[in-house]
């Protein structure tokens, strides 16, 4: 598979992964490479009737209208049999915002029930029933969706910018249901951005504990050795924040031009740029090639593709700490 984008040299397939669980060596062993032992990397099968639905990609241009329906088409209940919740848990999993930006909402007082302006996320729910936003009900429940897109370079993953920089939201399909994404991308960096309806999954996506691993693909500038690399396996240290452990390959150079595959499960701010210009490299592309079993492929610059249903539920119960 290859991440579309810039021609030239930077195309080359997409070297296939094994599926194998992640090795239990105690820490500070290296995995032992062996010649030939990549299998074919599991995929999105395109052709099957029931395969996922895409979107094309947007042009870029002009900004989305504002929406005049309530700000969060997929509301929740509480999960378990009548638990009371924290409401800023129950409308993250309904989708209306990360549990931070809710915590805003309900300080600007846009959150109601029963016509009560609320005062604290701590609120305890047992369901949604008789919630406004923004003086809108909640909605009914729908299940949690996936969303794979093909971020571009050029723009910020967030939903808008005090400075008028343009955000992923811009380019983004309008027929979409509100998405909040998982993680971040660099405005400069380009690749798979995964994106959802529930926030509480949102949050679970992003916990360092959660062990989700992301691949990225890097060219940069400058000469390192597949022995530093494989060094980074134990983790460092670069001005006081520790960065846990790196599978790090050089997969091929062009001049002084180095590409270099990385996984990584904590996801840090900035993490791969700052690892590498700590080798004494400096990034000039940076592409996100997986997140988890999800992958780019050949999924064409800013387009999206929803994942399956039954893809989804694996994957969630899969997840440390997933509840059964």
């Amino acid at each position: 598979m290859q991440a579309r984008g810039e021609r030239g040299e930077s195309e080359r397939p997409e070297r296939a992964r094994t599926d194998a669980p992640r090795s239990t060596a105690p820490r500070g062993a290296r995995p032992q490479r062996v010649e030939g032992d990549r299998a074919e990397r599991p995929r999105f099968d395109r052709s099957r009737a029931d395969a996922p639905k895409s979107y094309p990609p947007r042009r870029p241009g002009g900004k989305k209208p504002a929406p005049t329906g309530p700000a969060n088409p997929h509301p929740a209940h509480a999960e378990g049999k009548g638990e009371p919740q924290r409401i800023a848990k129950l409308l993250a999993r309904a989708g209306v915002a990360s549990r931070r930006e809710i915590e805003r909402m309900i300080e600007e007082g846009r959150i109601a029930r029963d016509g009560v302006v609320l005062d604290t996320p701590a609120t305890l729910l047992t369901s949604l029933h008789g919630v406004t936003v923004d003086g809108v009900p909640v909605a009914a429940p729908e299940p949690t969706r996936l969303f794979l897109f093909h971020k571009p370079t050029g723009y910020l993953t967030t939903e808008r910018d005090p400075a008028g920089r343009p955000t992923i939201y811009d380019r983004l399909p309008a027929d979409l249901p509100r998405l909040m994404p998982i993680g971040r991308l660099d405005m400069n960096t380009e690749g798979l951005l995964l994106l959802t309806t529930d926030g509480e999954f949102k949050r679970q996506m992003e916990l360092p504990a959660t062990g989700v691993p992301r691949t990225y693909r890097a060219r940069a500038f400058g000469e390192v050795s597949q022995q530093q690399l494989e060094d980074l396996f134990d983790g460092l240290e670069i001005d006081g924040i520790r960065y846990g452990q790196i599978e790090a390959n050089l997969e091929r150079r062009t001049g002084r031009n180095q590409w270099i595959e990385m996984t990584l499960t904590e996801g840090k701010n900035r993490e791969v740029r700052r690892v590498l210009e700590h080798l004494d490299l400096k990034v000039n592309r940076l592409i996100r090639t997986s997140y988890g079993p999800f992958y780019l492929g050949e999924l064409p610059m800013g387009a999206v593709e929803e994942v399956r249903p039954h893809d989804l539920a694996q994957f969630r119960a899969s997840l440390k700490g997933a509840k059964a």
